[in-house]
């Protein structure tokens, strides 16, 4: 029976509670949480995803391909859309709500005692789930950076950074290479090294770094196979590979970066393969497993809406290829809210390239701190000759704009597309 709403969302709120406040960077905090859990991170070995823009695509291909080799997969993601529970699933089955009850019952005092944030916590409550569900395999994502991000507690068998850009600079550094420092702080000694980033000299540091950490198997990816024929539709990508790694792959995500968030995602199922048992699946059989992703928020189309969580101009780049590409119906409307540390100039610079008009906003719920002056934004597009409009409030702004011909596109953050969705009655886990 399910766990009573009233207790759960009792939980929830009493662990939200913790995201108040700056952020504290460090791993001690987990590990007594995890100490006192019998540090489950070590039951399981683990694939362990860092980047600036992938990082859910990547986790979402990696659990399909290990599922259709018949593996157990526990995935851990960040933020969630609607429900907290999206953050950690086993298979197709999110942690359950009386699963969620019970972690924080025995465990939120000694938390609160150390004072671990709320990211800390979730991770522990991941890791836990993943261990009583006894996954064969555990595919994690970094919540910020990966040096000293909560989930760096993990021994993994490999580390994956997707891309690099300029994102969190206030608190990952200000140029690519500080925040690839920070990201490279994931790899291990002893563990397979993947490296997605395109830009040939950031790619070639991270090598350095992984091979400083004494990481094994060490892959740049564009190195190891070229990615051709890229063809974008409104059902997903098709592209061929040629190297290491070699066929023609069909994904259902959309754009041409999803071709590359595929191959890195093939690359490590196959070094993680060379290190245990091999990844007994033929192409055919890739294709039909990743024919199963589904990715709320990442190109989402429902109706004349198109829903994606692009939240800086790297991820606003990729949405405007994606549009140009796809073409959906004219006029198009992107209803932009951002929160008030993210490049809102750079988000809506590349955006405007696809649509044709901007619909400003205030993000509904962003955390204490992070708030967007969507006046501020509208003047900029105003002083940019852009056609845009503003409404502030989030609620009247969706009204508005679900009377809209055309295509609506909904970003700007997490916040944004998952109060939209919820808005619209879409569940976060449809496709």
């Amino acid at each position: 029976m399910a766990a009573g709403l009233s207790e759960y969302q009792s939980a929830i709120n009493s662990l939200f509670a913790r995201v108040t406040g700056a952020t504290k960077f460090g791993l001690e905090r987990t590990q007594k949480l995890l100490d006192r859990l019998g540090n489950p991170h070590g039951t399981f070995p683990s694939i362990h995803v860092a980047g600036t823009n992938g990082k859910g695509s990547v986790v979402a291909t990696l659990d399909a391909l290990f599922t259709a080799s018949g593996l157990r997969v526990g995935r851990y993601t960040s933020p969630h859309l609607i429900d907290f529970r999206e953050r950690m699933a086993v298979g197709r089955f999110l942690i359950s709500e009386e699963a969620v009850v019970r972690f924080l019952r025995d465990n939120q005092e000694f938390a609160e005692q150390i004072g671990a944030t709320f990211f800390e916590i979730t991770t522990a409550m991941a890791f836990d789930h993943f261990a009583r569900s006894e996954v064969d395999i555990a595919v994690i994502e970094t919540g910020l950076g990966g040096r000293l991000d909560s989930t760096n507690v993990l021994g993994p068998i490999a580390s994956v950074v997707t891309s690099i850009g300029l994102d969190h600079t206030d608190m990952l550094g200000e140029s690519l290479e500080e925040i690839a420092g920070e990201k490279a702080g994931i790899f291990k000694a002893g563990a397979a090294a993947i490296i997605g980033e395109p830009d040939p000299s950031i790619a070639e540091f991270l090598a350095l770094r992984a091979a400083s950490a004494g990481a094994t198997h060490i892959t740049i990816l564009d190195n190891a196979v070229q990615i051709e024929n890229v063809e974008v539709t409104s059902t997903g990508t098709t592209f061929d590979l040629r190297g290491e790694l070699s066929g023609n792959f069909s994904t259902p995500l959309i754009g041409q970066h999803q071709a590359r968030n595929t191959a890195i995602a093939l690359l490590t199922a196959v070094r993680r393969s060379s290190m245990q048992s091999q990844l007994e699946i033929s192409n055919a059989e890739i294709n039909q497993a990743l024919s199963t992703i589904t990715l709320p928020g990442r190109f989402q189309r429902f109706e004349k809406y198109i829903f994606d969580v692009a939240h800086n101009p790297d991820g606003a780049h990729a949405l405007a290829n994606a549009i140009r590409e796809v073409d959906p119906v004219h006029p198009r409307t992107a209803l932009v809210a951002v929160l008030g540390d993210k490049d809102w100039k750079g988000i809506m610079r590349e955006l405007v390239t696809a649509v044709d008009r901007l619909f400003i906003t205030m993000p509904p719920d962003a955390p204490a701190g992070r708030e967007f002056d969507p006046n501020e934004a509208y003047e900029y597009a105003i002083s940019q000759n852009w056609n845009a409009e503003l409404d502030s409030n989030f609620d009247d702004a969706m009204t508005r704009i679900q009377k809209r011909c055309g295509t609506v596109v909904i970003t700007g953050s997490f916040h944004t597309v998952g109060a939209a969705l919820k808005r619209l009655l879409r569940s976060p886990i449809a496709g």
